[in-house]
């Protein structure tokens, strides 16, 4: 075992760690899915390095990507955001595990991978986005009408939303919506502009 299959091996264990401890466990919480991580990350690791070439490392990649999608495509309980840490594990396996004559390039991505995932799935970023599922006591068939009514309940401007079920019989809406967190004031006035209009139709 050379200096830079040694090098590597502790990159990518540093690295592993730092994704799922430092990153996706200190913001989500999911100790089931650090394991999962930890777990893909050294799986490929080992494999890729046993294997030793770049054309089969390439092809178990290429697996290990299908057989991801599948799990995400038959789980619920899999966000995108969690697909993207498994990808992201998988990736710095694979590249520390494939033989390497300067490790320097493969580090530098590892680190690029790492900054990347800390940025993107930083709370700050795009903080007052929301996504929710809602279920209202009532059938709203008008769009309109169903966005005043969310975004007065959710207290935020919606930006999308789909509706998954109408219940006439049940007198329900299903709705899939997705809305951005406004302060305090926007919307008590929304909700001012609601209720004058629902005066102004009674007129």
């Amino acid at each position: 075992m050379t200096i830079t299959t040694v090098l590597l091996i502790a990159v990518d264990l540093v690295a592993a760690v730092l994704l799922s401890f430092g990153l996706y466990y200190r913001r989500h919480h999911r100790r089931d899915l650090v394991v999962a991580f930890l777990g893909v990350n050294v799986g490929v690791l080992a494999v890729a390095a046993v294997l030793g070439t770049a054309e089969v490392a390439l092809g178990l990649g290429l697996g290990l990507f299908g057989v991801l999608s599948i799990i995400r495509l038959r789980s619920s309980e899999i966000s995108q955001r969690e697909v993207a840490y498994y990808f992201s594990a998988l990736a710095i396996g694979l590249m520390a595990g494939l033989p390497q004559s300067d490790p320097w390039p493969v580090v530098g991505l590892i680190a690029l991978i790492l900054a990347v995932m800390w940025a993107a799935d930083h709370p700050r970023l795009l903080a007052r986005s929301r996504h929710q599922i809602v279920r209202l006591d009532r059938a709203v068939a008008d769009e309109s009408e169903l966005r005043n009514e969310l975004a007065a309940q959710l207290g935020g401007v919606v930006t999308s939303l789909t509706v998954q079920e109408l219940d006439l019989v049940n007198d329900t809406t299903l709705v899939d919506v997705r809305y951005r967190m406004v302060s305090r004031p926007v919307v008590e006035r929304a909700k001012r502009d609601e209720t004058s209009q629902a005066i102004g139709s009674l007129r």
